[in-house]
This record gives C-alpha cells, structure tokens and sequence, in this order.
C-alpha cells in the first residue's frame, strides 16, 4: 500500500463523531473521484472500520484519508488490545452476531490490510479511483 501523500483528511475519532466523519469522508471521497456504487462501497466500508475502532478498539481512533495518482486510501488506526485472532476472509455465517464489519469493508475496496498487535490495530483500505458514472463502461 503507498505511504501517504498530503492528507485530505486526518482526524481523531470517537463514537460522538462518527456520523460527521462519515460525511467528511464521502465529501473528501466524491471530490477526489469516487461516484455511484464506488463512492457508496468506499464510505460504507471507512464507517464499518471507524465503528470497529470505535467498539473494539478502545473507543475512539485516528482516520487519515490520501490520494495517489490513481487510487484513494483510508488508514484507522486505533490504540486497543489487538485482535486476538485473524479476521476471517469469507463471509460470516448467517446466524453470526460479529464479523461483519471487515467482510463487509473488504467487499468495498480494492485492496485491505489489516496489521494487529498489543499497542492497537491499524486497517489499511485502498480503491482505485473511478471517475466513471454508473453503467458507463470504456
């Protein structure tokens, strides 16, 4: 994943600010080229992984938003116990109450890394930035 250019956006969060990050991050997103069902995919899989931060990372997180050449990237970091296992990559059985949130943001994104340990967990989203409106095709 690239190391980050200037940040479009770089804040610290907690459960109070989700609902304003997340429309912070689909304005930042829509103005550097994401539309339709990519802008859509893109804003619902930054808020499953700020909610993650949020819920099982020590209440609250750092977001930082960039733009390469051609793909927008998210970084969530947050400071809480790690994951105690590896997330699993499928999709999470019907009658499962957890493990929807990184399913659900990997469906999102073109490509996700996930780095866990003692001192917090960090996810890593990236999504090519498509400027082509819905049903248009090259």
């Amino acid at each position: 994943m690239a190391d980050p250019g200037p940040p479009l956006l770089r804040r610290e969060f907690g459960l109070g600010g989700l609902v304003d990050l997340r429309h912070q991050v689909e304005r930042s997103a829509q103005d550097s080229g994401l539309i339709d069902v990519a802008l859509y995919r893109f804003v619902v899989a930054v808020n499953e992984i700020t909610t993650n931060a949020v819920r099982h990372g020590g209440g609250q997180g750092l977001l930082e938003l960039w733009r390469t050449a051609t793909r927008l990237h998210c970084r969530v970091t947050d400071h809480g116990p790690g994951l105690t296992s590896r997330p699993p990559i499928g999709r999470p059985a019907a009658r499962t109450l957890d493990g929807r949130g990184l399913w659900l943001a990997q469906q999102g994104c073109d490509e996700m890394v996930i780095e866990s340990g003692a001192r917090g967990t960090t996810v890593k989203i990236a999504v090519g930035a498509r400027r082509l409106p819905l049903g248009n095709s090259v």
